[in-house]
């Protein structure tokens, strides 16, 4: 099968570009289509592949700004050359790469990591949070009005949608009206080794941004006065930074390499965000280390109550401190709790996703044939 791959933008590192770098790795003859690469925020992996942007990249500080052409981007998607002797398109999407135009005979399986958020869910927020002088943000809903609904349309092209979680997969029925397959994203468990929790802190972190809620795991802790370690970088960090009492350290952008001893030596990971899926929480948990979740979206799939970790039931800092305070590392075994996170491993991903399109091109063949 000839197949290329399509991904919204390769303007940072995060869960769904971890996702796109699996796909390159199975199918390395695969081009890459993006609106836009900027090699300084992208996985470093990335220039070994052959990607293809669209003509935002060309565009005065498209690479960097290319929020600057949110209206542009349905234009571009659609323009991307898939119209070849392509046999599968597979697309990785959280925003526009589904709307991508295929032929009738090419398989189109549409990877869905969330419906647009800024779309669907979290249009208000997203609008109050943005940097922009208030008549400009009186003006952005009608050009959200209009891109949204662009996006209905998009998620009807392609032929088959697959979700990422339960949660998602249930978003994807109430906006895009269409039925969906599950199938977890892979997180590299290899990679990881178990361990005790021997540095006695606890540990969060991601991207840094205002919706994952890192601000009440500080509250938590700033009245907790117990060690708390935050990794990643972001648009909040400085925000964070400035609420943080000194019993909280932010350790920026940790590399690959040493972020299995981070996860290992800590006593547990706090996760205090409704996540889509949450790769940190397996992450953490391929480590051996129980994670302390608030009850909600992709952790409830991937959190076994009293074998890999806890609930808090509220997104407050209440909440979460009332379970940090009963939280008992010595009640969780460490190689129980890795051989859980298995379950969600990188060769599982690729064995389902590789038996997944074979059996559906073939049906699609038989109905064009």
């Amino acid at each position: 099968m000839r197949i290329a791959l399509v991904h919204d933008h390769l303007g940072q590192d995060g869960g769904a570009e971890r996702v796109v770098r699996v796909w390159q790795q199975m199918f390395p003859q695969a081009p890459l289509f993006t609106l836009v690469h900027n090699p300084k925020q992208a996985n470093p992996e990335f220039a070994k592949t052959d990607i293809r942007t669209s003509f935002i990249q060309k565009l005065p500080f498209g690479s960097t700004r290319y929020q600057w052409y949110l209206p542009l981007m349905p234009t571009a998607v659609e323009r991307y050359p898939l119209q070849d002797d392509y046999d599968v398109v597979l697309s990785s999407a959280a925003s526009f790469s589904k709307g991508v135009i295929t032929l009738p005979k090419t398989l189109h399986i549409s990877y869905i990591h969330s419906p647009t958020r800024y779309l669907w869910s979290d249009t208000t927020r997203y609008v109050d949070e943005l940097p922009y002088p208030n008549f400009l943000k009186w003006y952005a809903p009608h050009v959200l009005s209009r891109i949204r609904q662009w996006d209905y349309v998009a998620a009807q092209r392609p032929d088959i949608l697959l979700a990422n979680s339960k949660i998602v997969q249930q978003r994807i029925e109430k906006y895009y009206r269409r039925s969906s397959d599950i199938l977890h994203p892979p997180v590299d468990v290899q990679k990881f080794t178990v361990g005790t929790g021997k540095g006695g802190y606890f540990l969060t972190g991601g991207r840094l941004v205002t919706y994952k809620r890192f601000d009440l795991v500080i509250e938590a802790f700033n009245r907790l006065g117990l060690p708390l370690k935050i990794y990643g970088t972001g648009p909040a960090m400085k925000d964070l930074q400035f609420q943080a009492k000194p019993n909280i350290e932010f350790l920026g952008r940790v590399p690959d390499a040493t972020l299995p001893t981070l996860y290992a030596d800590a006593l547990a990971f706090i996760n205090p965000q409704e996540e889509d899926f949450g790769i940190t929480v397996v992450e953490a948990m391929a480590a051996g280390r129980p994670v302390i979740a608030f009850k909600a979206g992709g952790a409830l799939e991937t959190v076994r109550p009293g074998v890999s970790g806890v609930f808090f039931d509220d997104q407050d800092w209440e909440s979460l401190s009332d379970a940090v305070i009963r939280f008992r590392a010595e009640h969780f075994d460490p190689q129980t709790i890795r051989s859980w996170s298995e379950t969600f491993s990188t060769d599982n991903y690729r064995t389902k996703l590789h038996t997944y399109i074979e059996q559906r091109y073939q049906q699609h063949q038989e109905h064009y044939a």
